[in-house]
């Protein structure tokens, strides 16, 4: 295992996140204590030490476990738990990003946790009614209080993100630190505007989904019944991600390397910390092969271009050749931008 600072933090954290919203088997799978043990200490010996969760997983059954797992060397672990989703029905308050909720939420995190610190707060997903001014302030006041150390955002758009930090930066505030995406390589829309936002910050990336709820683990190929089932039935397992899987699939025959391995690796390459699951140790097992996959650059280059997206607009504009010429009065190729 290698590591990297969290974003413009000092925090050091392993280059691969292990993710917890299989820790449990209340929604009807997941893993049971003992397994997630297993797949805690798996995670553990191969130097991983960045964990995520949430209150909202598994019924808090998740933290829970954690805190079980966590408790006899609690502080060599970065530890990421998250507000936002509503932790029961029929209560307005009981979610959501306004104060109300973040307060209750970390105070019942904590708990369940059985610590006296968040290493990464995360906010789960934007909820469209709560002002950014509200949620910086609320979670400025937890880092002073030594509650939270770090903040991250997750599943919102980018010029939401940029908004936010911009106000952190200029009222003295915590600002987030990283940046939590569905990224992988079916879904690699975030390179329009959200990566790029997350460059422009200097926050980490911490991809959820890197393996496409299982399509990149080589599990369903394009003409098997399986395969056939799903795509009826989800819009996942569409004709292009499948094409996608099945290239995956011949880069992995080709090199030697499993075709998750392969995924996890690429997403590292692109500088992103890659939130891994498994309901099994030997699930885990085949994601940290992750850390074995060395290969060049060029050996991407079929998969890359059976998954590219368009830009659109205005990047395409932008980048292209007339647009250019006018923007650099046709002496582009000789300035050396330091942007």
């Amino acid at each position: 295992m290698k590591y990297t600072t969290l974003g413009k933090s000092g925090v050091r954290v392993s280059e691969l996140c292990l993710g917890t919203m299989t820790f449990g088997t209340e929604w009807g799978w997941g893993a049971d204590f003992d397994d997630c043990a297993k797949i805690f200490e798996a995670f553990a010996q191969a130097g991983g030490n960045f964990i995520d969760t949430a209150n909202y997983y598994t019924g808090g059954t998740s933290e829970k476990f954690l805190s079980e797992l966590l408790k006899s060397d609690r502080e060599r672990f970065v530890v990421g738990t998250k507000f936002s989703l509503a932790v029961r029905k029929g209560d307005l308050n009981a979610g959501g990003n306004h104060r109300k909720n973040i307060r209750q939420a970390l105070e019942a995190s904590l708990k369940r946790l059985q610590t006296d610190y968040i290493d990464l707060y995360w906010l789960h997903a934007w909820d469209f009614t709560t002002t950014p001014e509200e949620i910086m302030r609320t979670l400025d006041d937890l880092v002073c209080a030594g509650k939270v150390l770090y903040l991250g955002i997750s599943d919102t758009p980018a010029w939401i993100v940029a908004q936010a930090n911009t106000m952190a930066q200029y009222t003295d505030r915590e600002a987030f630190t990283a940046l939590q995406i569905e990224y992988s390589l079916i879904q690699r829309t975030p390179e329009r505007d959200l990566l790029p936002m997350a460059k422009a910050f200097d926050m980490a990336v911490t991809p959820w989904s890197p393996l496409g709820s299982g399509l990149l683990t080589g599990k369903y190929r394009q003409n098997n019944d399986k395969s056939k089932r799903l795509k009826e039935n989800s819009a996942r397992f569409s004709e292009r991600n499948l094409r996608i899987a099945d290239t995956l699939c011949n880069m992995a025959e080709k090199t030697g390397y499993p075709p998750a391995a392969i995924a996890l690796r690429w997403l590292v390459e692109r500088n992103t910390l890659p939130i891994i699951g498994a309901r099994t140790v030997e699930q885990l097992n085949e994601n940290l092969k992750a850390l074995e996959v060395e290969l060049p650059r060029e050996a991407y280059i079929d998969v890359e271009e059976a998954s590219k997206i368009e830009l659109g607009f205005p990047h395409e504009f932008l980048a292209s050749e007339n647009v250019q010429n006018i923007l650099f009065g046709e002496m582009q190729s000789s300035l050396k931008k330091r942007i």
